[in-house]
């Protein structure tokens, strides 16, 4: 997922999906908040696709400022073997929008 402003590449974040899981790997920023941008604009994405959990892989504030709550380990190990078995939304996975966000 990508963030653009003006016509550059300003943040974003990229992962692997196997089932209904995101796996988050690397989320980058060249302007504040812009890889927020593209993960809040990803979690919609995957939540309209059915896909249940992203795997953020480390607990930061950053994180946490987006809603990202650690789980124990034997409920996300249960939640992860149930999502990898179900079948993921096929296709590419471009999407193609404009969002505007208010700095003011």
């Amino acid at each position: 997922m990508e963030t653009w402003r003006d016509g550059q590449l300003v943040g974003g974040l990229y992962g692997v999906a196997i089932g209904r899981m995101f796996f988050g790997e690397s989320m980058f920023s060249r302007e504040p908040d812009a890889s927020k941008v593209a993960l809040v604009r990803l979690a919609r994405q995957l939540q309209q696709w059915g896909f249940g959990l992203i795997d953020c892989q480390m607990e930061t504030a950053h994180l946490a400022s987006l809603g990202a709550k650690p789980m124990p380990r034997a409920a996300f190990t249960e939640r992860l073997a149930e999502l990898v078995n179900l079948q993921h939304r096929p296709g590419p996975w471009t999407i193609n929008l404009e969002t505007t966000v208010d700095r003011s």
